[in-house]
């Protein structure tokens, strides 16, 4: 659950950031992409985190 929350959190924030920056919608794609990845990478350690304390 963390980790969907953190893909969609990721997609959105690239969108904002590359509308923010006057990007076209390729831009919007690479930059939500992007960022995806990265807050599904910290989401899925934060989720590894979160289990391995809880047992």
């Amino acid at each position: 659950m963390i980790f969907l929350a953190s893909v969609a959190l990721g997609i959105f924030f690239g969108i904002r950031t590359a509308k923010k920056r006057n990007g076209n919608r390729l831009d919007m794609a690479q930059y939500a992409f992007g960022f995806a990845i990265a807050f599904g990478l910290l989401g899925a350690i934060l989720t590894i985190v979160i289990e391995r304390l809880a047992t």
